[in-house]
């Protein structure tokens, strides 16, 4: 018996207009979709995630204020102003939660930004249900577990530039600091003590600058030391385009032997771990200088005691650590890292507490570009910048375009 085909196309034509009325589209086609207010909601429902299958839910509006966000480190003002306008459901906290407290917390969320101390777990991303993307407020996302959050449809978002020059400038200090000794004169003076030396001091002018990572902020502190007078050479694994008189170095020996001062911006990967240890202090020129403001697994802490009190190296500056503490106190002791004595103990050794990227400027840009990144997600389903999953921009619809459907 011959069935007759259905005619649905006066139907999609109908339904067309109805879900395009009903998502309040923009006459604009570059306006930001904004979703619709709560007389367009669920009803009661609560918003969760829900997984991919043969039979998929329709897509409908939500409502904005159903939305609930965790803040957690004192995430700036500039980025909880952006989701609060949204009109979403903002809990902030200035400090991070121990783990019991966060898995309460992050039950009902649909989306948690966080900075660096906040440790998302496995075991705590299997407790958020309704997660639909996390926003990491920094650079780096390692606190995060990035396989388990894209097996689960997480996104992740991070900052991975608006910090950048803040970084950039304090290594500037740094190296002029180590290179003049200023943190053992400025110890001395509050102890009391008079001691006017030159013996060992040095201009920075003619010296040449090994970089470690050419990215966002070893380029830029590349400009920054040419300026400066100072020759600069990087190491990266790709090759990249140098800015001003830089040169690449194919290997990271070669960088090492010619360097007078070395800096690591590199991210915490299997091949970046202890990437500077006894064999690589050795391999540097005697009375060179170690900085790494990148991450605290990348440099051999033990190795580089040794490689001071050697005098092997005339000074580093440190400003991340293999453990870190959770909040500010007097935490950087042996219990937290079993060197950490010895480390306190060197002459001209620079030591701060992941200040890299804390500055007022870059905070309040990296609070507006996650932010902003966290809303396009959210009300849009856009994932440029994400780091854990494919980039998809799709345009906003407008009244124009009753036949189009994203």
């Amino acid at each position: 018996m011959e069935t007759r085909p259905l005619d649905i196309t006066s139907q999609v034509n109908s339904l067309v207009p109805q879900v395009s009325n009903s998502l309040s589209l923009s006459n604009s086609p570059t306006a930001t979709f904004h979703s619709p207010t709560s007389s367009y909601g669920y009803g009661g429902q609560r918003l969760t995630r829900t997984s991919t299958g043969a039979f998929t839910k329709q897509l409908k509006p939500f409502a904005t204020e159903d939305i609930k966000i965790l803040l957690l480190e004192n995430v700036n003002q500039t980025g909880r102003d952006n989701l609060t306008q949204q009109g979403y459901q903002v809990d902030f906290y200035k400090s991070s939660l121990p783990e019991d407290e966060l898995i309460a917390k992050i039950r009902d969320v649909h989306v948690i930004g966080i900075r660096s101390k906040t440790k998302l777990t496995a075991r705590v991303l299997r407790e958020a249900k309704n997660l639909i993307v996390i926003g990491c407020f920094c650079i780096g996302t390692n606190q995060v577990d990035l396989q388990y959050a894209a097996q689960h449809g997480i996104a992740v978002f991070n900052s991975p530039f608006s910090n950048s020059r803040s970084v950039a400038e304090l290594i500037i200090g740094e190296i002029i600091s180590l290179a003049r000794q200023l943190g053992d004169r400025s110890n001395e003076m509050h102890n009391g003590t008079w001691s006017k030396i030159s013996n060992s001091c040095w201009e920075i002018r003619g010296k040449t600058l090994g970089i470690i990572g050419y990215g966002h902020i070893g380029s830029q502190l590349s400009v920054l030391a040419e300026a400066m007078g100072m020759s600069v050479i990087y190491h990266d694994t790709v090759n990249l385009m140098a800015l001003g008189s830089a040169r690449q170095i194919p290997t990271l020996a070669g960088l090492l032997r010619e360097a007078d001062f070395v800096t690591c911006h590199v991210p915490e990967l299997p091949e970046t771990k202890k990437m500077i240890g006894a064999e690589q202090f050795e391999q540097m020129k005697k009375g060179s200088y170690l900085i790494n403001a990148s991450r605290g697994s990348v440099v051999d802490i033990p190795a580089l005691i040794d490689a001071s009190r050697s005098g092997k190296l005339a000074g580093a500056a440190l400003d991340v650590y293999p453990s870190e503490p959770a909040g500010n106190g007097d935490y950087f002791q042996n219990d937290l890292n079993i060197w950490a004595e010895d480390l306190r103990s060197l002459k001209n050794i620079i030591l701060t507490p992941h200040i890299g990227g804390s500055t007022e400027e870059a905070q309040s840009a990296i609070g507006v570009e996650v932010s902003e990144a966290l809303i396009r997600y959210v009300n849009q389903g856009t994932t440029l910048g994400a780091v854990n999953m494919p980039e998809v921009n799709l345009r906003s619809l407008t009244m124009d375009e009753p036949n189009h459907m994203r």
